[in-house]
């Protein structure tokens, strides 16, 4: 929920990824052929001569560049205004958010969740998670035409105006918190509000003051596994809440470190003060991606020994010691990579490994919580 999921879907697709950001239709030459170019990737790293070559198929468009000259915009009636609706709340981002809340609730248990409270329990969660993504698009939407991956989002593309935006996400976020507390309680309502006001109001304008806003960032996109777990009769002191909560925080440096260093031109360009920006070698960011990965399984052994909230001794404990371990080991052999030799091929495999290794360490967890 730190960050945009647009630019996991393009390096996980594998597409040579382009710091500029522009997918836009080429200008064509006379000549029948026309090769492919490469240019230096710009780099805001002054000390480390980290710049691969990459493949440019398209002009590089200016980051101040209106989103209508990159050749992405479409008039609304070709995409449909739902379609601009749907990208406003940022739907990756909301999915990922249903899938902990899922996991959430089922090591809390299922014995007083009925089909109406998950009913409840998921078109909450994902009204609240899609107004806090639809307020941090209509808050960064100037911000956002600095930067060519995202001056094409519904706002800062003209698609739909700020006004309505905001109604859509006060709506979606006021429906949200009330579907929670009629379904579910006072608490889980409680804590997605919480969650809301976080990532709004605080992480969002952190984002161009300081580079901690990953770890406020971190936190927000955390909390919403204290929704389903305590929908499900989950208490906010338990153990295995927590360790739930520590792994989705844990498991957001290794992945936003990657994407802060893959777009730190970008960001550095639209005034972020990300990790990489700030400390450009990408040493920092190493360091707290293994660190990230390091307490991540951590977190997930001591569920293993502790599903219950008490110290459980078992053969269930030991296996799933071994596979949260071994499900684990990938994301921190890409960081210690990335450590070694900070580049975006480093970079790349790490958001890779991040995005299987969380639902992998959430799977364990859940079959332990059930053995």
């Amino acid at each position: 929920m730190a960050s945009d999921c647009r630019e996991t879907l393009e390096i996980v697709a594998g597409n040579g990824l382009s710091l500029d950001g522009s997918f836009g239709t080429a200008v064509l030459e006379p000549s029948s052929r026309v090769k492919p170019s490469s240019q230096p990737r710009p780099s805001t790293d002054r000390v480390s001569p980290l710049n691969d070559e990459i493949p440019v198929s398209n002009p590089v468009v200016a980051a101040d560049e209106p989103a209508a000259s990159t050749g992405k915009s479409r008039s609304r009636t070709e995409r449909g205004w739902m379609s601009d609706v749907v990208e406003l709340t940022k739907p990756r981002i909301v999915t990922m958010i249903l899938v902990t809340t899922v996991a959430s609730a089922l090591i809390a248990g299922t014995a007083t969740l009925s089909l109406v409270d998950w009913f409840w329990l998921m078109i909450g969660t994902g009204l609240i998670a899609g107004s806090a993504g639809a307020a941090n698009q209509v808050w960064e939407s100037v911000i956002d035409l600095r930067m060519p991956r995202t001056a094409n989002r519904p706002v800062p593309g003209g698609r739909l105006s700020r006004g309505l935006a905001i109604a859509i996400t006060s709506s979606m976020g006021i429906a949200g918190a009330a579907m929670l507390w009629l379904g579910n309680g006072m608490v889980p309502a409680g804590v997605g509000i919480a969650t809301w006001l976080l990532y709004v109001l605080v992480y969002t304008p952190m984002k161009t003051r300081t580079s901690w806003n990953t770890t406020v960032g971190a936190i927000a996109g955390a909390l919403p596994v204290f929704m389903g777990y305590t929908a499900a009769g989950g208490s906010l002191t338990d153990i295995p809440g927590w360790m739930l909560f520590g792994v989705l925080a844990c498991w957001q440096y290794p992945h936003f470190m990657a994407i802060a260093w893959l777009y730190r031109t970008q960001y550095a360009n639209a005034g972020f003060q990300m990790t990489t920006t700030v400390e450009p070698t990408g040493r920092h960011a190493a360091w707290q991606s293994i660190a990230g990965s390091l307490a991540l399984a951590t977190c997930g052994v001591v569920m293993a020994w502790f599903p219950a909230g008490e110290l459980v001794v078992s053969i269930a404990s030991v296996a799933a010691t071994v596979l949260i371990l071994a499900a684990s080991w990938p994301l921190l052999r890409a960081s210690l990579n990335f450590r070694a030799t900070p580049n975006d091929q480093t970079a790349r495999k790490m958001m890779r490994w991040s995005l299987v290794v969380l639902p992998a360490v959430l799977l364990v967890m859940t079959l332990r919580a059930a053995l």
